[in-house]
């Protein structure tokens, strides 16, 4: 079975990437390589979330492959692997014929309507075999025991699941309902784990374990708690990649070692009450400023949506360095701001030196336990070398800045899988538990094909994830795509377990509701669903798709 499903698979993943390919080449001539995209929105938008999606469908069936080659066939996954290729070869088509003269493929398209083509499709949809997938999720409880094909890896994901339940599940509720700052002691013992560092090398202090270590870890993490604990390493995660990729070698040996240790903890401040994710246009201002005799910069300006800011030590803070405006990006500088830890949804730092930090936290319905900041800056001195490379990082914080953003967005990937993993497990416990009429709703069929189109998407979205993380190049587009996809995937599988869950599910004493608010964050931060499909991955794509 698992070998029928795996050729079928590989077919139309084959016949998806030869049609997708075709569509990029003609968006690409009417885009002149992507410099016109703007002109054409709505089709670099198709393009590229199709592009993901097959490239999803190949990772998947890829990994299948794999196990199956080395003797240890996962038939689940197998399945998994020939439904979402089947959904996507057919969205595919669907979304050619619709936009015809748009994708411009005739020739090619005419793979996607092979007997061949179609009968896989067919038997990949097939409502029997998506129930197949949802009946073993079900009496799996859920779980994800999937072959990770690495044994490092799998101790790691063994480590973070007992701390995720041992130690952040017991609490998250709570975090959430009462709107509560992560405990301190739950920071410690995070930090003791050591997975602030689980991607800093071990000559600056950290574990050196890599980025698929940390995507497993922040996956496992968020499964008990998005805000609790799978986010806790986002931040020091992009300013350490900023320090690495352009830090003096005096910055990474004071700081790197202080974060990987959690002693120093970090917000990020870079978007604006009035520009969100166009941070080349950046508008908080940094002036040269001696002080008592040595060199550093005065700060003024507004920041928002600083998450984590008030208990942070320090800010990574994008501000503009040359006044002249119309340098845009290669104007901005990246400063590591120094304050003191504040509680609460609200706080005021005075410094020694004259200036003030106030922050005043946004209510948010989730993503609770760290606060999200607007910050006024007034007259806040910085020295000199907390500017990220000093003398040579003057102008370059932008370009610093989105290496860091990169990375950040490849852990969104491991986040949302992991919210849609803690969705998809109390789906398949309740529908064992609640009976209506007469029956649990586990024996309906609508719930097993519910379940198992969940457990599909999820499979796909991880294995799109973790590929990115064996070759993260914060360059390319494969973290991007990993970020984009499992967030709707997480939107999509929270919101579903919330209805298998029926009215209880909209109450706030049950943790799928709070999978449910969490959820809808994920495609906003870390690059905003539209701004992702249009300026990064539709333009790289496209870029790629003309040489």
């Amino acid at each position: 079975m698992a070998t029928s499903e795996l050729g079928s698979a590989r077919l139309l993943v084959d016949v998806a990437q030869a049609v997708s390919m075709a569509a990029l080449r003609h968006a690409a001539q009417l885009t002149e390589g992507g410099a016109k995209i703007d002109d054409y929105q709505v089709h670099t938008e198709r393009v590229a979330y199709l592009a993901t999606q097959v490239r999803a469908a190949h990772e998947l069936t890829a990994t299948a492959g794999r196990l199956a080659a080395a003797g240890r066939p996962d038939a689940i996954m197998a399945l998994e692997a020939h439904a979402y290729a089947a959904e996507v070869a057919q969205a595919l088509r669907g979304a050619v014929e619709a936009h015809w003269d748009d994708f411009g493929v005739a020739e090619a398209a005419g793979a996607l309507e092979g007997d061949a083509v179609r009968a896989a499709i067919r038997a990949g949809l097939a409502e029997a075999r998506l129930r197949e997938i949802g009946r073993a999720r079900i009496a799996a409880g859920g779980a994800n025991n999937v072959d990770l094909e690495d044994e490092v890896a799998v101790l790691t994901r063994q480590t973070a699941r007992e701390f995720a339940r041992n130690e952040v599940a017991p609490r998250a509720q709570e975090i959430h309902r009462q709107d509560l700052l992560v405990p301190e002691d739950l920071i410690q013992k995070f930090a003791a784990q050591g997975f602030f560092g689980s991607s800093i090398p071990e000559a600056y202090g950290g574990t050196g374990m890599g980025d698929l270590a940390m995507i497993i870890i922040t996956e496992e993490l968020s499964v008990a708690s998005l805000a609790a604990a799978g986010s806790l390493a986002t931040r020091p995660e992009i300013l350490s990649r900023a320090l690495l990729a352009a830090g003096t070698e005096e910055q990474k040996q004071h700081w790197l070692p202080r974060l990987a240790r959690g002693e120093t903890i970090v917000a990020v401040a870079v978007t604006e009450p009035d520009i969100g994710s166009d941070n080349a246009s950046v508008q908080t201002r940094a002036e040269l400023a001696d002080h008592d005799g040595r060199r550093g910069w005065r700060i003024n300006g507004a920041k928002a949506w600083s998450t984590f800011s008030g208990r942070a030590d320090v800010l990574s803070m994008l501000v503009r360095t040359d006044p002249d405006v119309s340098k845009g990006a290669r104007g901005l500088s990246l400063f590591i701001v120094p304050k003191a830890p504040y509680p609460g949804h609200a706080w005021r730092h005075e410094q020694p030196e004259g200036g003030v930090l106030t922050g005043t936290a946004n209510s948010t319905p989730g993503y609770r336990g760290m606060h999200s900041f607007t910050i006024a800056i007034d007259n806040y001195w910085v020295a000199h070398e907390h500017l990220v490379g000093e003398d040579a990082g003057i102008g370059q914080g932008f370009f610093v800045q989105m290496g860091g953003f990169a990375a950040a967005r490849l852990q969104t990937g491991g986040r949302a899988i992991g919210v849609a993993q803690a969705s998809l497990e109390k789906a398949c416990q309740y529908v064992v538990q609640r009976s209506q009429f007469g029956l649990p709703l586990a024996e309906y069929q609508l719930t097993q094909h519910r379940i198992g189109v969940m457990s599909t998407h999820l499979a796909a979205a991880r294995q799109l994830t973790y590929a990115a993380a064996r070759g993260f190049d914060s360059r390319g587009m494969e973290a991007p795509m990993a970020k984009l996809l499992a967030c709707d995937v997480a939107v999509e599988t929270s919101q579903a377990a919330q209805q298998l869950h029926g009215g209880w599910g909209y109450s706030e004493e049950d943790p799928v509701s709070r999978y449910v608010v969490d959820a809808l964050v994920l495609p906003i931060f870390e690059g905003v669903k539209p701004i992702l499909e249009l300026k990064v991955i539709g333009r790289q794509l496209l870029a790629q798709a003309a040489r």
